[in-house]
C-alpha cells in the first residue's frame, strides 16, 4: 500500500489547526463579541445594536475608573510583596535546608493542604476569625491587649490582603521552588568557597537565577488579583471598589456595553504588564529546560 506524503509545511498547519480553532472559538470569537458590544448602546436589560461611544468616553473621563485602578494597583503592590516574600522564604528552605526528599515531599504536602478545599471555603473561613466576636479579637481581649475588639480587621482592605496572601502564596512559592531546583548545587558550593557570605549567595547568586520563577508567581498574582471581583465584594463587606468589582456590578445591573467597555480596558491593562514582564525572562526556554 502507498502511504500519503505530506510536506513539512502542510504538517506544520494540520498541528496547528486544532489548537488554531480551540483559540479561535474560545477566545478570539468571544472577545471580538465583547469589543462590539462595548460600542454599542443599551437600555434597562436590552443592548441596542447601534454605534455608540458613550460608554468608552464615561469610562475614560471618570475619576472612578481611576480611583478603581488606584485601588486594585495598591492591593496588588502589597500582595505581591508579601507573596514573594513568603514564597522565596519557603522555596528557599526548602530547597536548600531540607535535604531528605521525605520531608521534603511531606513539608510540601502540608503547604498544598489547603487547597485540597474550594476557594470560597477558605476565604470565608477567615471570618470567624477577623469579625468582632472572632478568635483574634477574643484572643487579643482575654490577653489584655485591647479592651475593645478591633473593628477593621474584617470587612476592610486588611482583611481583603490577608486572604489573598493566604490563597496566593503558593502560587508565587511553585514558579520559585521550581527555578530553586533547577540551581546546581556545585554552584552554591563554589560561591561558599570563594568566601560568599549567605546573604551574597542569595542577593548574587540565587535571586538572578530564579528570575523565572519570580515572573511566571508575579503573573499567577497579577492575573489573580486584578480579575477577582468576588473575594473583594465579599471581605470588604461590598465597601471597595476594584475595575472587577465595578464590572460585576454593571453585569448585575443588565449595564452589558459599559460591563463589556471595562473588561476591554482591564484585559489591556493585564495583558501590558504580563507582557512587559516577558520582556525580561525567556518563559519559552525556562520551560525548555
Amino acid at each position: 500500500m502507498s502511504s500519503m506524503t505530506v510536506s513539512p509545511r502542510a504538517a506544520s498547519w494540520l498541528q496547528a489547526t486544532p489548537f488554531t480553532l480551540i483559540m479561535t472559538c474560545l477566545v478570539m470569537i468571544p472577545l471580538a463579541i465583547i469589543v462590539s458590544v462595548s460600542f454599542m448602546d443599551f437600555g434597562f436589560a436590552e443592548i441596542i445594536p447601534e454605534f455608540y461611544l458613550g460608554n468608552w468616553t464615561d469610562l475614560l473621563r471618570s475619576s472612578l475608573t481611576f480611583d478603581t485602578y488606584k485601588t486594585v494597583f495598591r492591593q496588588l503592590a502589597i500582595v505581591w510583596t508579601i507573596t514573594l516574600l513568603l514564597g522565596f522564604t519557603i522555596s528557599y528552605y526548602l530547597i536548600f535546608h531540607v535535604r531528605s526528599n521525605m520531608w521534603r515531599a511531606i513539608f510540601l504536602a502540608a503547604c498544598a493542604i489547603p487547597f485540597w478545599t474550594s476557594g470560597p471555603i477558605r476565604m470565608i473561613s477567615w471570618v470567624p476569625l477577623l469579625g468582632r466576636e472572632g478568635l483574634v479579637n477574643q484572643a487579643l481581649m482575654g490577653t489584655g491587649v485591647i479592651d475593645q475588639p478591633i473593628s477593621w480587621l474584617l470587612y476592610s482592605e486588611f482583611s481583603v490582603i490577608v486572604v489573598y496572601v493566604n490563597m496566593l502564596t503558593m502560587a508565587m512559592a511553585g514558579p520559585i521552588a521550581n527555578s530553586m531546583a533547577k540551581i546546581s548545587p556545585s554552584i552554591i558550593q563554589a560561591a561558599r568557597d570563594q568566601g560568599a557570605s549567605e546573604w551574597q549567595v542569595i542577593t548574587e547568586v540565587i535571586i538572578p537565577l530564579i528570575k523565572p520563577g519570580i515572573v511566571v508567581g508575579t503573573i499567577f498574582i497579577i492575573t489573580a488579583v486584578m480579575g477577582d471581583g468576588f473575594l473583594v465584594r465579599a471581605m470588604s463587606g461590598n465597601q471597595m471598589n476594584t475595575p472587577a468589582v465595578a464590572i460585576m456590578n454593571e453585569i448585575n445591573a443588565f449595564q452589558f456595553p459599559p460591563a463589556a467597555a471595562k473588561s476591554v480596558v482591564l484585559l489591556l491593562v493585564v495583558l501590558g504588564m504580563v507582557g512587559l514582564l516577558l520582556r525580561f525572562v525567556d518563559i519559552r526556554k525556562e520551560l525548555a529546560r
